[in-house]
């Protein structure tokens, strides 16, 4: 192993390996390495310049037990930078300190006298590069010995119902309500970032972690140590980016449903909200309001005048977002012009087709930045010039087909090396130019990678059924994709998938989650309604007419009960406006999420590190979802301090379980005091 300091950083070359480790940012360190000679340049997820840092490099030795019964010494070598310190041994192993004390190191089981534990016949390293046949990307192994008390959170959304991460393998890929954000918060004080986008795989075992790469050119992570949560993600968010300010004009209701057939339709609920009396900040144009995907344009047998509809909800004070999706249909006007540019994905074999959701499709390659000013360039044409103000950004994982990575290629790379990072990129198409107005941009993803907040992205969690197991589901997704530093996160409220929406339990389960929304980021109805009885409005196979749509899906749609619930909760979300407002400004400014896990507020409080079915809302209110079918009460912990119940405004002592009732028309909420 040959040790250099090169600037301030930590370069060890060994068995034509060349491993980096540099300061970035307060208390942190990114750690590279590569078999091929040099380092890509790729930043990936650390997009933001690394506040200065003085790292001091050191070489050193340490005693070495040849095997004769002699002791030797060899070369030692670490890098620190405020609380952490980095080492790495003479056969490369790499050990985390903070404030000197170990708390994670690379798994390493060879017979050689090294910091080796258990069988050192094994033969296994902390970092195992394959070549990729036929290619130069390698696959990547990374290995880290395990701690089994430890606590793992965040990584994004994972539909498994778990906030701790701990026990879990979670594949590093975007499917529709998958999202890999590999970002994790460990309960031992540090944070850890797998910087590379390449599809593979997570395994956090009691034996070891272990990181994959399917195909890759470098190792890169970052890893960074503080005292709270909350420090730890201030940390990482200020390496990889803070959301903008989100505009106050949509902290309020979000209408929705699939879907909207007609501009005549919009504009009828848009009128009754008001008549109503209702605000609703912002309506959705859902999908095959056009002619053909990959149009990207109203159809205008049914949207005929897009400006004038546009106009009269602007007057209103209702923003209008429009549904995009990435695929192109053979049949689109647009489909030839990208294909002979190669704008599209391209296929390793077999026919050029990702995508067949009604339609022979090939979607768009945003990693080519010719693509993104040319999809703009249609959207800007047929939807911002009309004033449209947002963008609905779906299936942008993308929703392939059929999810083999490994036949697909963009341009810049195999799938399976930067397909992770497809979301981020689709949707800097478009944040890219609308920055450039000046206007505040919010567009509405499902999906997202590391890095995704700076891009006025609000994610949603997918295609979801409507049960009560998926709505346990998706607090977890929300609190794991907060500590992933994705702030903007929703759900379809009620779930997506429903089978019928006169069933007592569903409307039961729309009002549980409906009241759970108006303490989230984003407030929205959508949801795909059953039953199918509505028949199409013609007869064609294409254009916006032929789909089907759900049933209503308003405020009013079921039953003047539940009206009345959700008009007192559409009360309570608009006398939240300020505190709402000031939730925003701190995801802006030290990258906390609205919806946080009890541990992110009381992180001296164990109890609150088991905790998955409660949450803060910000620092001031804790909520309690009921989460299963005619549950009217539940059991909730109160943290230290001292705390009211905003229903009845009974105080009650921190430090305790209470059991409080939960009718239909109130979800327990406490005020901290």
């Amino acid at each position: 192993m040959r040790f250099e300091n090169d600037n301030g950083a930590l370069v060890c070359r060994h068995n034509g390996e060349t491993l980096r480790i540099e300061a970035w940012g307060k208390d942190s360190l990114r750690v590279r390495s590569t078999m091929l000679g040099a380092f890509t340049g790729n930043d990936w997820a650390l997009s933001e310049t690394p506040a200065p840092a003085q790292a001091a490099v050191t070489v050193d030795s340490e005693d070495h037990w040849v095997g004769d019964g002699t002791i030797d010494k060899r070369e030692i070598a670490s890098i620190v930078n405020g609380r952490l310190k980095a080492v790495v041994n003479f056969a490369g192993v790499v050990s985390f300190y903070r404030d000197d004390k170990l708390f994670l190191r690379e798994y390493y089981r060879m017979y050689d006298g090294t910091l080796s534990r258990g069988s050192r016949c094994l033969k296994v390293v902390g970092r195992e590069w394959k070549g990729v046949i036929g290619g130069t990307e390698y696959s990547l192994n990374v290995k880290f010995e395990s701690d089994p008390s430890e606590k793992i959170f965040g990584m994004g959304q994972y539909q498994h119902g778990l906030l701790d991460q701990k026990g879990c393998v979670l594949e590093l890929a975007q499917r529709n309500s998958q999202i890999s954000v590999p970002f994790a918060v460990s309960s031992l004080g540090y944070g850890f970032l797998w910087n590379n986008p390449a599809v593979g795989r997570v395994t956090f075992g009691k034996n070891y972690t272990e990181w994959i790469a399917r195909a890759t050119r470098e190792m890169d992570y970052y890893i960074t140590v503080a005292d709270t949560p909350k420090e730890i993600l201030a940390n990482y968010t200020a390496a990889t980016g803070r959301a903008d300010m989100f505009p106050e004009d949509r902290m309020g209701l979000w209408q929705c449903k699939l879907r909207y057939r007609t501009q005549e339709e919009v504009l009828s609920v848009a009128r009754r909200y008001r008549d109503e009396g209702i605000k609703i900040d912002q309506i959705v144009i859902d999908f095959f309001h056009w002619t053909v995907q990959g149009d990207w344009k109203f159809d205008k047998t049914y949207w005929p005048d897009p400006k004038a509809m546009v106009d009269e909800l602007h007057s209103m004070g209702i923003k209008v977002i429009v549904s995009v999706w990435p695929s192109v249909d053979r049949k689109s006007e647009n489909f030839q012009p990208m294909m002979e540019r190669g704008l599209l994905i391209r296929t390793e074999r077999g026919a050029a087709q990702t995508y067949d959701y009604q339609g022979d499709c090939v979607e768009i390659d945003p990693f080519n930045p010719e693509t993104r000013r040319y999809v703009w360039e249609v959207c800007k044409r047929n939807y911002a010039d009309y004033g449209i103000d947002a963008f609905w950004l779906d299936n942008s994982e993308p929703d392939y087909g059929v999810y083999d990575f490994e036949n697909y290629r963009y341009f810049a790379g195999p799938a399976l090396a930067v397909s992770n990072l497809y979301p981020q990129m689709y949707s800097r198409a478009f944040y890219d130019e609308m920055k450039k107005t000046g206007k505040p941009v919010v567009n509405l993803l499902r999906c997202a990678w590391a890095g995704s907040q700076k891009y006025g992205n609000v994610i949603w969690s997918g295609d979801i059924p409507s049960t009560f197991e998926s709505f346990a589901e998706q607090l977890c997704c929300g609190l794991n994709m907060g500590l992933a530093g994705i702030p903007w996160w929703t759900t379809d409220i009620g779930g997506f998938m429903t089978d019928d929406v006169n069933d007592p339990a569903f409307r039961q389960l729309l009002i549980r989650w409906y009241q759970f929304a108006v303490y989230s980021a984003v407030l929205r109805m959508h949801g795909d309604r059953g039953p199918y009885n509505i028949p199409p409005l013609d007869d064609r196979d294409w254009g916006g007419g032929y789909l089907h749509t759900g049933q209503p899906n308003e405020l009013w749609s079921y039953g003047e009960d539940n009206y009345k619930i959700m008009r007192k909760y559409y009360d309570i979300r608009i006398g939240m406006h300020d505190y709402i407002k000031r939730l925003y400004e701190q995801a802006h400014t030290d990258g906390s999420p609205l919806i946080r896990a009890m541990f992110y507020e009381f992180p001296e409080d164990p109890k609150c590190w088991q905790l998955q079915d409660q949450y803060m809302f910000g620092d001031r209110y804790l909520v309690a979802p009921i989460l299963h079918l005619d549950q009217f009460e539940r059991e909730v912990y109160l943290p230290a301090g001292s705390w009211t119940l905003t229903s009845t405004g009974k105080r009650y002592a921190g430090g305790q379980t209470v059991t409080v009732d939960a009718p239909i028309d109130y979800m327990p909420v406490f005020e901290k005091d």
